[in-house]
């Protein structure tokens, strides 16, 4: 998964590097781990459960649009809150607030185990978002706070792997809970009412000092670069869209072939989600020049989207989910390197905040994108073959500018020696 909130202004320069080791410490950054978990559980959950969300709310106007958002509301809430958080997280403090947002999170994020409306349902769904935001904000700034130089480093890389790895995890657990009928997941979000306690007792307060010298000095006021990162921001919303279709309307489209039963849906989900980590994992071999493969990485999200639409059985439309996830796995990582060639090292805070509330923002249109394709298509996988078209489209129109680019280049160089 791609980074889940806006990282603070990098330093102007590091601390020495201090080894923390220790039992104090593997707990104290199991429970940072754990925490950064929470919000994750709440974007995938009740994924494979919508299609039984949908069938007890039929009759409910607009819930063809509303059941979907439930998934998807807490990232536009945690997409708008994000670039406050970090006001939040410095006034109230960084472990008052993440116990009190850790306990919030199991209040609301149950919430739909006693609600009978889906408004109320859906506006729950949007107070996860809020705690989320503070959550993964607190779970990240404590990270730098607590560690130094290349130990962070590891530890923020470690954030991101569990939080691409539990997706994987929660997927299945949804889908088993989601045998029980669908509000059974949602009593999954009790779990931090476990982690809240530890947290206040083993978290220790950061010394005030030590954060203070790992800010480093506050960088001059300088003009943000909107134009270069604008088309990359673009790009990525697009790309959010891809990468949620699958995630998000997979259980419908298994629905419309006949497999019912969650908990077939949830491992269906869980297979496809484990191929998004794959691709994560071959970026890292890739290396850092995105901007030369993200027209067959597009490529290979449409060939996905297509084995979707011709799927003639179950089977058939996994192996497409798979394909495509791969796919959106080397994508989404690709994009925030593209958005980070953009930007000068002052520039790389708030460029990385844009794109991570851009990604969000196309996380919360995807549902709505869907259904609109589907409502003028005549169904959910004739608005999947729209998709397929629109990314072939844009992944031969990257590979046009790409080949525009290295053409002009390869003349000025022409022209640069027969000067």
């Amino acid at each position: 998964m791609p980074p889940s909130v806006p990282p603070s202004p990098p330093a102007a320069e590091d601390p020495p590097e201090q080894i923390v080791s220790g039992p104090g410490h593997r707990l104290r950054i199991t429970l940072l781990m754990a925490g950064s978990c929470l919000p994750i559980l709440g974007a995938v959950l009740i994924a494979p459960v919508l299609p039984q969300m949908q069938d007890h709310f039929a009759a409910v106007p607009g819930a063809a649009a509303l059941v979907p958002m439930a998934l998807t509301i807490p990232a536009l809430f945690l997409a708008l809150l994000a670039p406050f958080a970090g006001v939040i997280v410095d006034r109230l403090g960084r472990k008052r607030l993440l116990v009190t947002a850790t306990v919030l999170y199991a209040l609301v994020g149950t919430a739909p185990l006693w609600l009978d409306s889906l408004g109320a349902i859906v506006a729950s769904r949007a107070l996860v978002g809020v705690v989320e935001a503070a959550i993964m904000t607190c779970c990240t700034t404590l990270i730098g706070d607590y560690y130094t130089g290349r130990q962070r480093d590891r530890y923020l890389a470690l954030q991101t792997m569990c939080a691409a790895i539990s997706a994987t995890a929660f997927f299945a657990l949804g889908g088993a809970a989601g045998a029980a009928g669908w509000r059974a997941p949602f009593w999954a979000y009790a779990v931090s009412l476990l982690l809240a306690p530890a947290m206040a007792a083993f978290l220790p307060q950061p010394r005030q000092a030590a954060a203070a010298a790992d800010t480093g000095p506050e960088p001059a006021k300088r003009p943000f670069p909107w134009r270069p990162l604008a088309a990359t921001c673009a790009l990525t919303v697009f790309g959010s869209v891809v990468f949620y279709t699958v995630q998000v309307h997979m259980s419908y489209l298994l629905d419309d072939m006949g497999v019912t039963g969650s908990g077939m849906i949830g491992l269906a989900i869980a297979v496809a989600s484990a191929a998004t980590v794959a691709g994560a994992v071959t970026f890292i071999k890739l290396g850092r020049s995105p901007d030369v493969w993200m027209p067959a990485v597009l490529a290979v999200c449409a060939i996905g989207f297509a084995v979707i639409w011709f799927a003639s059985s179950p089977a058939v439309l996994i192996v497409g989910a798979v394909i495509n996830s791969f796919g959106a796995g080397v994508m989404l990582p690709s994009l925030l390197t593209l958005a980070m060639s953009k930007l000068e090292y002052a520039d790389r805070g708030r460029g990385t905040g844009l794109w991570t509330g851009t990604f969000f923002i196309g996380q919360f249109i995807c549902p709505l994108v869907v259904l609109a394709l589907a409502s003028a298509a005549g169904g959910r996988v004739n608005a999947v073959g729209l998709l397929a078209l629109a990314t072939s489209v844009v992944a031969l129109g990257l590979g046009l500018s790409a080949w525009r680019r290295r053409a002009a280049g390869a003349a000025e160089l022409h022209k640069q020696m027969a000067g």
